[in-house]
């Protein structure tokens, strides 16, 4: 409270707090707003019988944007499958990978590339989209569009990719302009909205005696619990030490003093169990629309609640786990630069050695994350399927507002420390 107190003294962190707020505040309402030719009752029916499939989780990442079918249905998800898309591609591409290490200049072109990326995406699912919408039905058998053909496709199309564009504007105003991780507010903010009406839901169950209220305290010490392992996951940290030598220049000497190399447990965020999530989804959302004996029984199976979901959910965790740090991070580069700089791990020798201490080092803390990320996960879906709870009390969601509202915390204390620092700087000036 106290750091809240002394973020609204400052009147550049002020005016970033209160122009985040305001694209927020847009961004919701746009969510509103809904995409021509659509039969609203018979969508919002057709979601409510297939909240347990893909269409139930994009709905949740898109603020309930989907089911409303707005303008902005797509959310933000294409502007994040280019950015992973890119992220892999670096890898494979060497100019891509040049062009990540030209510092300032390279990020921006690619930072362009992901913008043709999203826009590229965009076109692609709301073709697939606005095609597939014709042939549904409501649970009545009502038609979810109103006027099929080729115009409504084409308008469709072009309505929810400038939709994307537009949130896409939105997330990177807020990053330069306002208190930073623009995109990572607006799915934030998107899964926060839909809470009033997920307690609305538990209190409607806790009246219909479905919960009782002896596991009503239970539930909420869990979920407490909870936000405290994430919290706590999220902010530690493995510190490698790192010792610069002595160097002489002249009648200078540079170096020699100590640092460390900070490691993050979860290096690979909430991106593993989104992922995980998609793909589990698939199995349950095409039950839903191939009637053929096997395909159902699998998607049975697969069905969120059963053995076999849990074995591969965990399964395809660990997996993107590994894939994405590995993506991510790279020893070789960290001991290269550390042996440019004169740095080295004590008792290590520079070079290779270094890279494959920092390699078992990682692996390690891959494997503690994906164990914790598995438990996040899992552990609340099994309390939401043997409880009857809202999808909102899930560890995914749960995952990213905590982890959000801790980079948004930490964005606004360096505001803080920048702002300080600048005014120290003009009294100093003065005297």
């Amino acid at each position: 409270m106290s750091g809240l107190q002394n973020a609204t003294k400052s009147s550049d962190l002020r005016k970033r707090i209160i122009f985040t707020l305001l694209m927020l505040a847009v961004y919701r309402m746009g969510v509103q707003v809904p995409t021509p030719g659509i039969n609203g009752e018979a969508l919002a029916a057709f979601f409510a019988k297939n909240a347990g499939t893909l269409f139930g989780m994009f709905n949740m990442f898109s603020g309930g944007a989907l089911e409303n079918f707005s303008i902005f249905a797509l959310g933000i998800m294409p502007y994040i499958s280019a950015s992973i898309i890119i992220q892999l591609l670096t890898v494979v591409i060497p100019q891509l990978e040049t062009l990540k290490k030209e510092g300032a200049s390279g990020q921006r072109k690619i930072t362009q590339y992901t913008r043709y990326g999203t826009i590229g995406l965009s076109i692609i699912q709301g073709t697939f989209i606005a095609t597939g919408l014709q042939s549904m039905v409501g649970p009545g058998g009502e038609p979810i569009v109103l006027n099929s053909g080729t115009p409504f496709i084409l308008m469709t199309m072009l309505t929810l990719t400038a939709g994307t564009s537009f949130i896409m504007w939105l997330g990177e105003q807020m990053t330069e302009r306002g208190i930073g991780n623009g995109i990572s507010l607006i799915i934030f903010a998107g899964i926060v909205a839909r809470g009033p009406a997920a307690l609305v839901n538990s209190f409607q169950l806790i009246k219909a005696g479905e919960i009782t209220l002896f596991f009503v305290p239970l539930i909420i010490a869990f979920m407490v619990g909870v936000v405290a392992i994430i919290v706590f996951f999220e902010t530690a940290q493995r510190r490698i030490p790192i010792q610069y030598a002595k160097r002489v220049v002249g009648r200078k000497v540079y170096g020699g003093q100590s640092s460390h190399l900070p490691l993050k447990i979860n290096i690979s965020g909430v991106i593993p169990p989104i992922f995980a999530s998609s793909i589990m989804m698939f199995p349950a959302t095409i039950g839903g629309f191939v009637q053929v004996e096997w395909v159902q029984k699998a998607s049975a199976a697969m069905a969120p609640g059963s053995f076999y979901y849990y074995i591969l959910y965990i399964a395809m965790i660990v997996f993107f786990c590994f894939f994405y740090t590995a993506v991510t991070f790279k020893p070789d580069d960290v001991a290269e630069n550390l042996k440019k700089n004169g740095g080295f791990v004590p008792g290590i020798r520079p070079g290779r050695k270094t890279a494959d201490f920092i390699d078992k080092v990682l692996t390690r803390l891959t494997v503690v994350g994906a164990i914790y990320l598995s438990a996040v996960c899992v552990l609340p879906t099994i309390l939401i399927s043997k409880f009857n709870l809202p999808f909102y009390f899930g560890g995914t969601a749960l995952l990213i507002i905590v982890g959000v509202a801790i980079d948004t915390v930490s964005q606004v204390q360096s505001q803080m420390v920048m702002t300080n620092y600048e005014g120290f700087m003009k009294s100093g000036g003065k005297k």
